[in-house]
């Protein structure tokens, strides 16, 4: 049995360890997941965070945080993952500023099957500006509904295709 260095928190650990004793970093995939944490930062926070899996020390889920963060709940300046929390994320539910998901929450844009936010485009889109199946809020184009200043609206992003909704009705 040789030691190593944990690449966490520098204690030293067997090479045949799992996880760190210490800081209950894994040391290996598998079974309780995946962890890296680059060493260049910015704002005290990792460049890039990947983590997946459970905490085996704790039993919890690992979170990535970094500026760009990856996993199944991340958060981020650009944040991927099941549920991503941050700037600009994408995810099964993404809440951000920009966000894209299954289920999106963004403060100026939300794409996907359910988006809320100041521009929502999905399939019930709720917003200031809404394009979708279903569409709610102050201006909004959809099958329930066609404002005109939402079709103005849309037309800058979408041009001759939002014509083409106002037709299907």
């Amino acid at each position: 049995m040789a030691l190593i260095n944990c690449p966490e928190c520098g204690n030293k650990v067997s090479d045949k360890a799992i996880v760190c004793p210490h800081c209950g970093v894994a040391l290996r995939g598998g079974l309780f997941g995946y962890e890296y944490r680059s060493q260049a930062e910015l704002f005290g926070l990792p460049l890039v965070h990947i983590a997946f899996g459970l905490n085996i020390m704790t039993g919890r889920p690992r979170v990535a945080k970094g500026i760009i963060a990856i996993g199944n709940i991340s958060l981020g300046v650009v944040a991927f993952g099941g549920v991503a929390f941050g700037g600009i994320t994408l995810g099964g539910l993404a809440i951000g500023a920009v966000s894209v998901g299954g289920a999106a929450i963004g403060v100026l844009l939300a794409l996907g099957g359910l988006a809320i936010g100041l521009v929502a485009v999905g399939g019930c889109a709720i917003g200031y500006y809404a394009l979708g199946g279903a569409a709610f809020g102050a201006h909004c184009l959809g099958d329930n509904v066609q404002d005109p200043q939402a079709v103005d609206f849309f037309r800058r992003f979408l041009g001759d295709w939002v014509e083409k909704l106002g037709q299907r009705r």
